[in-house]
Parts: C-alpha cells; structure tokens; sequence
C-alpha cells in the first residue's frame, strides 16, 4: 500500500472519510495489516475476495481455505476469522439496556458498592437520559477525611459534556453517618437551582454512609 497516494491508501482513507467510505478489499486490506514478500496487503485482499467470491464467501471460510491464498499463512487467517466473527457478534447479541435508577433505593444499592464507606470523602454525578438510565458515572472530587470542595459548576459542566437530561448527586460521609450536614443542604439548593437554569434535572442527591444512605427526594427536600 505505500506505492499509493497517501489520500488513497485505506488507513489513511478511513481516518478521514469513515470506515462507510472504505471498499470490502481495503478494509480486509487493514485487518490484514500488511502483504506478503512479493506484494502488497491490497492485492492479498484482491486475491482473497476472489477466491472466496466475496464477503459472504469469506464469512463461510475455515482457517485452512484461508491459508491457501498466497499472502495469508496461520497468523493472518486468525485475524480475519477474529474480524469476521465480531462483526456477526454485533448482528446475533443485542446490547445490554441500561440500568434505570429509578427510586432513590437503586440509586443508593448502585452507588453504595463503590462509593460507601471511604476514608476520604468522594463526590459524584451519575449522568441519566431522559428516562433515568444511566449513562456513566463520574467523580467529580475527591477531598479529605470532612469536606470536598465543590461547586455547581463541575457537576453542570460533567452534565452538558455527557448530554444528561439529568443527574443524581451524591457524596458518601466518611464518618459513617449519612445524615446531611447544613453544607449539604445549601449545596443541594444550588445545583437544584442550577439545574432549574441549565435544564438538567436534578433527580436526588444522595448521601452514602458505610452501609446506609440518606435521600433528599426520600426526605421530601428535592
């Protein structure tokens, strides 16, 4: 492949136009990686292709029909084999739905496993769409044995990166006590008035002990 242009050649194509813009030759061409002594990993494809008649050949392909084409020994049909059968996997496993935090009894039995029972205290925010499945989960500070510095603005700035229609705070007490401090109410005040402007609901704020939670929405304070 490097006796072509390098717009043309497939690595460089699919970078910059997409892997849809790709032909089935040059996309076996990268898995392949390279050719062999006598000539390039593109006219491997070719060959290849040819004497499987196409895509839908090659899927049916056993290592050993792959390992007569000229260019391909052992290591290389292993790789084709590998790309095929990821490909098939996406078509036959559907993808696992997300978890949906529902009541602040799964947010805490979510959050807890991970986030109970620090010697330090951590804060974080669990991206949600717009039916409160999870999108990811991030830390947003880790402070010391009583207090993390945070504000508004790192939970909102986490929210509008991710796309989160909404979000569920949380903190865990080192001491063990979830029971919120007077800091945490004026906190939760404010990102809920944040969130108001930036129209990111804010679904709960939960505070996690070592094996307890307290919820403003279970208190009725959200």
């Amino acid at each position: 492949m490097k006796d072509l242009a390098p717009g043309d050649r497939p690595r460089e194509k699919l970078l910059r136009h997409g892997a849809a813009a790709l032909g089935d030759n040059e996309l076996v061409a990268l898995v392949l990686c390279s050719g062999s002594r006598r000539t390039g990993a593109l006219a491997v494809a070719n060959a290849l292709l040819d004497a499987r008649g196409g895509l839908h050949g090659l899927v049916r392909s056993t290592s050993d029909d792959l390992s007569r084409i000229g260019g391909i020994g052992p290591v290389k049909a292993a790789q084709i084999l590998a790309a095929l059968e990821l490909g098939r996997r996406t078509l036959t496993r559907a993808p696992a739905a997300r978890m949906q935090l529902r009541t602040p009894a799964e947010a805490a039995a979510y959050l807890l496993p991970a986030f109970g029972a620090r010697s330090a205290e951590h804060f974080g925010v669990v991206l949600l769409d717009s039916r409160h499945r999870v999108l990811r989960t991030t830390l947003v500070a880790v402070g010391t044995l009583n207090a993390t510095a945070v504000v508004p603005r790192d939970i909102f700035r986490e929210a509008a990166l991710g796309a989160a229609a909404a979000v569920i705070v949380f903190h865990n007490h080192p001491s063990g006590d979830p029971s919120p401090s007077p800091d945490d109410v004026e906190l939760t005040r404010r990102l809920v008035a944040a969130g108001t402007l930036m129209g990111i609901d804010v679904v709960d704020h939960v505070i996690l002990g070592d094996v307890g939670y307290c919820s403003f929405r279970e208190m009725g304070r959200l």
